[in-house]
């Protein structure tokens, strides 16, 4: 039995991440004005907001994704049964959709405070 491999997709995922952060790297280690003033200015922020905002987007993100799951399972199976229900049963599921929108504005709201 063989492992699999990963797909090229993958790799070339982690090769664009990995010059990301070489260039932030740089960037960092170039020691201009305008970093140093963002870096202090980031420093006023509390790191509590921040973890906030990522359990609001956290939360949202799961449970929108939880609802859509759900309701376009549901709205699928009522679909093969009726067909004419479909266009209905899509309007339900961008209404769960509306879950993440809702935690993203609320993380956009806080970020910009």
């Amino acid at each position: 039995m063989t492992t699999p491999s990963l797909p090229r997709l993958t790799n070339h995922a982690i090769i664009l991440f990995g010059a990301a952060m070489a260039v932030a790297a740089a960037a960092m280690a170039s020691g201009d004005a305008a970093t140093a003033e963002a870096a202090a200015e980031a420093a006023k922020q509390p790191v509590g907001l921040y973890y906030a905002i990522a359990a609001i987007m956290g939360v949202g993100s799961l449970s929108a994704a939880y609802a859509v799951g759900k309701v376009g399972a549901a709205a699928m199976g009522a679909a093969a049964e009726k067909p004419e229900l479909l266009g209905r049963a899509i309007a339900f599921v961008g209404l769960a959709e509306g879950i993440a929108l809702f935690g993203f504005l609320i993380s956009l709201f806080l970020v910009f405070k």
